[in-house]
């Protein structure tokens, strides 16, 4: 490691990633040093060993599903299904928790996804009430309005493992991996308790938030709980991210998904990708302002980030795109105040109070390049808005699955 750099020389991350990231001598990045491995690794070997491993997976007795699949109305849960089913011939039964905030555009896609693949679904719509309460709870002292979002997308999979007996669960690309390099591809990491705490639950189990804050209760936060390591290890689940035996591109593969199975898209004003999170209202608006706030930085970096690693974006472009859209103004604000019942100024409150100070004063973040939106070649194909043609309300129960 470097210590003359602060940032990486290639990409637009720093060494104060929230997920760590270390850079060499030359300035550049853990990260853009693992993606280079994509050019360097044999695929059509790493998908014989990926179809070695699920194999032994199979039903035999036809009366059991091969695996599970955490599927949403976004990100990449067309791919992950059509490699699962359609490449793999695996029989999977599709997992999804219920955050609350969907748009009617994420509803459509969670139901098209279903009826193109022909998949079982499941849907866990945990109490609103109970999910409010927790969200007041991370909002006021982490500044998160999506920890119970990541934590019952990553709870909700195993624990239908372990109910159902299912011991392979697959996921699409690890971030730590994608984003700073934290693992190689080679090293074939695994969904572990330990990343999901530290990193997507930011420290904090459900338990923990029963012993920091006395607002809850166990009736809260039990469905939040990830199943312990008796039932795990008895039954040998585990789970395994397509990202290591797939050359990871997340346009090219949404892109597809467009082509053969109807993925809807939406332009979003805050970064260039209008293909992740389109089944969210607050992704990309308000937890992304949030993001901003704590770490320095927003969505529109982790794109041009990406990008740039693809050999898509240059540097200077992609630093144009970065100033514009972190300038833009975040949407639907309202929608989130109306629905956990408080006021605007609260929220504006508690968002000051998230402040990072490390990045507060950084006058980098001003730049003429909010004025004008920079040209940057880069084609991303939207074919419908967030509402899907119908009123813009956050779409709260399982009645709009057919």
């Amino acid at each position: 490691m470097n210590n003359n750099f602060a940032h990486c020389q290639r990409c637009f991350y720093s060494i104060d990633h929230p997920l760590g990231l270390i850079i060499d001598d030359e300035g550049i990045c853990s990260g853009c040093r693992i993606h280079e491995e994509k050019d360097e690794i044999d695929w059509n070997q790493k998908w014989n060993s990926l179809k070695n491993i699920v194999k032994r997976y199979k039903s035999k007795s036809k009366k059991n599903y091969d695996c599970i699949i955490p599927v949403s109305g976004a990100n990449d849960s067309y791919f992950i299904v059509h490699q699962v089913k359609n490449k793999l011939g695996l029989n999977p039964l599709l997992v999804s928790y219920n955050k609350y905030y969907n748009t009617p555009l994420g509803i459509r896609n969670l139901a098209n996804l279903r009826i193109k693949f022909g998949c079982d679904i499941l849907i866990q719509n945990v109490d609103p009430n109970k999910v409010k309460k927790i969200t007041r709870t991370t909002l006021r002292e982490f500044g998160s309005i999506y920890w119970h979002c990541i934590a019952g997308q990553t709870a909700f999979p195993v624990q239908t493992a372990v109910r159902y007996k299912i011991p392979l669960i697959i996921w699409g690309a690890h971030q730590g991996l994608e984003q700073v390099g934290m693992y190689s591809h080679d090293h074939q990491v695994e969904m572990s308790r330990r990343y999901r705490k530290d990193h997507d639950l930011m420290g904090q189990e459900a338990d923990d938030l029963l012993y920091l804050f006395d607002t809850l209760t166990e009736n809260d936060i039990w469905q939040y709980r990830y199943p312990d390591d008796y039932e795990i290890n008895k039954l040998g689940i585990r789970g395994i991210y397509l990202g290591n035996f797939i050359r990871w591109d997340p346009k090219a593969q949404h892109e597809e998904m467009i082509k053969l199975f109807d993925y809807k898209t939406s332009m979003f004003n805050r970064t260039i990708d209008c293909y992740d999170h389109v089944d969210c209202f607050n992704y990309m608006f308000l937890h992304d302002l949030l993001k901003f706030h704590k770490h320095g930085y927003s969505k529109i970096t982790d794109h041009v980030s990406r990008e740039i690693r693809h050999k898509r974006l240059d540097r200077q472009t992609g630093l144009k795109l970065i100033k514009y859209h972190e300038a833009q103004p975040v949407k639907y604000i309202d929608k989130f105040c109306e629905w956990i019942n408080i006021d605007n100024s609260g929220l504006e409150f508690i968002i000051k109070n998230s402040n990072n100070l490390n990045y507060s004063n950084d006058k980098s973040k001003s730049s003429k390049y909010t004025k004008s939106r920079n040209k940057s070649g880069i084609k991303f194909f939207a074919n419908a808005d967030l509402s899907n043609n119908e009123d813009e309300k956050y779409i709260t129960v399982g009645k709009g699955y057919p």
